[in-house]
């Protein structure tokens, strides 16, 4: 196995931030984990659902929570995955520290709030 050299770009962010940041990414880790446990879990045996209305309505709010969830999962395990490598803290497109309060705030924040600005204003 070739190992590459990565640049450690989380020097910014102290240890102890650091290692906060990394309880909040696991605790979201494990909260997305169960959500998507309980979601593929069959919805319950109700004395038969009121209307076919209810019931659909339910599975696609179940749908969406679900997708929703895996998202956030995705995320948060790359942003593990990041720190790990020693990348974590630095935006994916101008490769500048991402601040210590966006990441607090947002932990698996892969972009600088302006970069991410930009991105969300994009059609």
């Amino acid at each position: 196995m070739t190992h590459r050299t990565v640049r450690d770009t989380t020097t910014h962010l102290s240890a102890e931030i650091l290692a906060a940041l990394r309880e909040d990414l696991h605790e979201q880790l494990l909260f997305r984990r169960e959500q998507l446990r309980r979601l593929a879990a069959p919805a319950g045996s109700r004395t038969e659902d009121r209307l076919s209305r209810q019931v659909a309505a339910q599975i696609e709010v179940r749908v969406k929570l679900a997708a929703s969830a895996r998202m956030v999962l995705t995320d948060v395990e790359a942003a593990l995955e990041r720190m790990d490598d020693g990348r974590y803290g630095a935006c994916h497109l101008c490769r500048r520290p991402i601040d210590v309060e966006r990441l607090t705030i947002v932990p698996q924040a892969r972009f600088c709030a302006p970069c991410q600005q930009v991105k969300e204003a994009r059609p």
